[in-house]
């Protein structure tokens, strides 16, 4: 019975080591958890409103939580005067307009920021603000380096009332009303497949070194489609702007990069200032290779879509039937585009019946 007593009870100091034993352990867990709290990513799921995080880390309760009230954003556009851009932000311009104040949408104010550094024949058709373009030769043909100053000067020069901002596009079209994503001190952005940081560490690290966090801080998207609280791109736009062109200047990083190295600068210049996106997936579909809409929100029109008369995809290869923005550089589609033959997917269907009913009910469409 002594014996089985002994066995049964555990001595003060074991139970002095077991407990700093403990605390040790803990402490060590929690310091890991803190410094790499950064690479969870928030992924969104807007059909029961949920954010779905890594299994080990909880979403904090107060960001879970539902907003009850109404959360407008603001919705901006950077723009060019040319007629490719501008017919673009007529169609766009009108589906906003459409959106706006339907149910469910947090459609605010909206701005066209024009960073041509002139007045253009749409100041009185869309509200525009006027900024300067880049020093003439800095965006080396890539003239989508003036986006991020054109964000810095419009921030600096606008008064917003909202408190959000929706980074958007010319050749964005809003196919349903659209809710505030973003919850308070995380944005909402769309995970783009070929945005991939971890694939391309080394040149990452030219501008996101090691000290900062792992390169899975850096998220894989653009800066649009993006709702973010107006302060915190007031911190971003900035780095976003310096970082570009620091990418541009350096030769592989320009080359490995190319016409998305802006979108990486902008997910760089978040994971600077320690800002994480949560990934909407149902932000925005891209025809021809997002077949149908589901729940999505925004078409963005930026693939060519090629079809035969039998409705199949001959992607790189000039369709039977075709949509290519491209097709319009020098001034608007017609109206009444032809739509596309049957088989062709829900969304290139709706995309075109979208922009004819754009083109049918904006005065003096052909205006350039």
């Amino acid at each position: 019975m002594i014996g089985r007593k002994a066995m049964g009870q555990a001595s003060p100091f074991l139970l002095v080591l077991l407990a700093l034993g403990f605390f040790f352990a803990s402490y060590n867990l929690l310091t890991v958890i803190i410094r790499y709290k950064p690479s969870v990513k928030w992924v969104g799921n807007y059909a029961d409103g949920s954010l779905l995080s890594d299994p080990i880390i909880e979403m904090p309760e107060s960001v879970r939580r539902q907003k009850s009230t109404r959360s407008p954003f603001h919705v901006a556009l950077t723009a060019t005067d040319a007629p490719y851009s501008k017919w673009q932000c007529r169609i766009m311009y009108y589906w906003y307009k459409k959106q706006k104040d339907l149910p469910g949408s947090d459609l605010g104010g909206f701005t066209r920021i024009l960073h041509s550094g002139s007045p253009d024949n749409l100041m009185d058709e869309i509200p525009t603000v006027i900024v300067d373009p880049l020093p003439a030769g800095l965006d080396r043909g890539y003239i989508v380096l003036n986006r991020p100053w054109a964000f810095v000067q419009w921030l600096e020069k606008a008064t917003i009332e909202e408190e959000y901002i929706l980074m958007a596009e010319p050749d964005h079209v809003f196919i349903r009303p659209l809710p505030n994503l973003a919850h308070r001190g995380y944005p909402a952005a769309y995970p783009f497949f070929y945005i991939k940081p971890a694939l391309h560490e080394n040149i990452i690290r030219k501008f996101y070194p090691e000290e900062n966090g792992p390169v899975t801080n850096v998220d894989p998207i653009g800066n649009s489609p993006v709702i973010i609280r107006k302060d915190l791109l007031e911190k971003i736009a900035p780095t976003w702007m310096n970082v570009s062109l620091r990418m541009k200047d350096d030769q592989e990083t320009d080359k490995a990069f190319g016409w998305v190295l802006e979108m990486y600068a902008y997910a760089v210049a978040s994971a600077l200032h320690g800002v994480q996106h949560i990934l909407h997936k149902d932000f925005m579909l891209q025809p021809p290779w997002d077949l149908e809409l589901d729940k999505r929100f925004i078409i963005h029109y930026t693939y060519g879509c090629d079809y035969n008369l039998k409705g199949e995809l001959t992607y790189g290869k000039i369709g039977e039937w075709r949509f290519d923005k491209r097709s319009y550089l020098r001034g608007p589609p017609p109206k009444n585009l032809s739509l596309p033959p049957p088989g062709v997917p829900e969304s290139v269907a709706t995309l075109v019946k979208m922009v004819n009913e754009a083109t049918a009910n904006i005065p003096n469409w052909e205006t350039q």
